[in-house]
């Protein structure tokens, strides 16, 4: 402990002592504070907290050793230096004997001062830190003792199934939950072969795969398997390492998902026949605004007429929403991209160029296409990627200013096929850019206002593009225009 900073109290009934006292150990940094008797000191120190006290045997009333009586009865952390004068050195002994730390005898050099509270202070540093020592000390002793103890009650109280596995593919590890999950009997398992002892290929294959290296040792593997009486199962296995990186066994992580998959289940349902049941009628509402627009009702002022449009356009906007949402929900409880065949993405692209392109026209954007002849076929659900490229160019068409330039292209990137859609519209902030694939996001700002969308396109594409074991990337600049990058993995020879 540095004198700097320090608390100290000082109880004299002489105020040039008390002054003194206070001017000499300010100017190295130290917090004073003065009273003149025993009884007022003691009443700081119950609501204060004091590093030292430099404390006058002889004052009148309380004497500076029933001073030292209380101070003990408050707190044996605080030191005290006890100044003598006309008390006797055998005075100074007995009050060392009472609890003082050390005495300094009147009348003192600013030196002789700073000195003895020094060394009280720095004593006072080292008793602290000896005592934070042996606490810490017998925490650890404490803890190893209960080490194998503590290490089987978190094992047995958690919620999933936890498996360890050697190099040699045996189990040195399991939990009770574990052994449910999986049908594991805990006495036959403990250094078998985890082959012999589960009924899982699944769980087995992903074993294998990271303790042969077939993957890279890097890889956490995460995947949905079956486990006793078909109980699904999400899988979490990951590569147990040395020091060197070398991998001496895998921990596995299995929970139990079958109340989340229900749950999924009935919210897709919900959702699926709450937006059926909303979509006829809407689309009805639409036919008869567009048959009254166009005035098949009767003729219209040029006023109704734009009323009506807007009316028209909020419609089909709310419909938007609706199939967005009806496909977000078959997207998320994997009823979609269930066909899973080699498709030529050239293909594909054209197609939704075709289709977007008199929306393009209307507002004169330009859309070249730069697709390479020999692109690799990849393993994709057809209506998927439409989905996926529909969202991206219909949304570069509504964010590009009228006159703007669309750019699509491809390449191969390593084991990946990157497609790429750049345009030179308004661009997104870096305030929105980490947001734009939470469900029902927009960003807005005065360029936006007039842009109708759900907030669902770009989640879509996300989960379409992460059900492929794909990527997205953006990189965009607000004024400048936005570049989205698919890779999609080839299929390999």
């Amino acid at each position: 402990m540095m004198i700097k900073e320090s608390s100290i109290l000082v109880i004299d009934d002489e105020s040039v002592i008390r002054d003194g006292c206070k001017r000499i150990l300010s100017r190295d940094g130290c917090v004073v504070e003065g009273v003149e008797n025993g009884r007022k000191g003691i009443d700081l120190i119950k609501n204060r907290d004091f590093d030292l006290i430099l404390l006058d045997l002889m004052m009148p009333g309380m004497n500076g050793l029933e001073v030292i009586q209380e101070v003990n009865k408050i707190s044996f952390d605080i030191y005290i230096i006890v100044i003598t004068g006309y008390a006797t050195v055998e005075t100074a002994v007995e009050a060392m004997k009472s609890g003082a730390y050390d005495y300094i005898p009147k009348p003192f050099t600013p030196d002789q001062l700073r000195v003895v509270v020094r060394k009280a202070l720095e004593n006072k540093a080292l008793h602290l830190e000896a005592a934070f020592l042996r606490k810490e000390q017998e925490k650890g002793l404490q803890a190893i003792a209960q080490e194998k103890s503590k290490i089987r009650t978190i094992l047995n109280c958690m919620p999933d199934g936890l498996l360890v596995i050697d190099k040699e593919k045996r189990i040195v590890l399991l939990n009770p939950i574990a052994t449910k999950l999986l049908n594991i009997k805990v006495e036959l398992s403990i250094g078998e072969l985890l082959e012999k002892c589960i009924n899982c290929s699944e769980l087995y294959e992903m074993v294998s795969n990271i303790i042969d290296d077939k993957i890279g040792t890097e890889t956490i593997l995460a995947g949905e398997i079956t486990g006793y009486l078909s109980i699904p199962l999400m899988a979490h296995v990951a590569p147990v390492r040395m020091d060197d990186n070398e991998v001496v066994g895998v921990v596995a992580i299995v929970q139990d998902i079958s109340e989340q998959k229900a749950i999924d289940m009935m919210k897709a349902d919900f959702i699926a026949r709450v937006t059926h049941e909303l979509k006829a009628p809407v689309a009805a509402i639409n036919q008869l605004l567009m048959a009254m627009e166009t005035g098949a009702v009767g003729a219209l002022k040029e006023k109704q007429r734009a009323m009506m449009e807007r009316a028209r356009l909020r419609g089909e906007g709310l419909l938007d929403l609706i199939s967005d949402l009806l496909n977000f929900s078959k997207i998320d409880s994997g009823m979609a991209m269930q066909k899973m065949l080699p498709l030529k993405m050239t293909t594909v692209i054209e197609d939704v160029v075709d289709l977007l392109k008199p929306q393009a026209d209307k507002k004169e954007v330009k859309i070249n296409l730069v697709m390479a002849n020999d692109l690799p076929e990849i393993n994709a659900d057809s209506d998927g990627m439409r989905e996926v490229f529909t969202n991206l160019i219909n949304n570069a068409i509504k964010y590009t200013d009228n006159g703007g330039e669309i750019i699509i292209n491809s390449e191969m990137d390593r084991e990946f096929l990157k497609i790429s859609i750049i345009d030179n519209g308004i661009g997104i902030g870096n305030d929105d850019l980490p947001n734009i694939f939470e469900k029902f996001f927009r960003v807005k700002n005065s360029r936006t206002r007039q842009i109708i969308g759900t907030g669902l396109g770009l989640p879509i594409v996300k989960e379409i593009v992460d059900a492929h074991l794909g990527l997205i990337e953006v990189n965009s600049q607000e004024g400048e225009g936005s570049t989205f990058q698919i890779f999609l993995p080839r299929i390999c020879d």
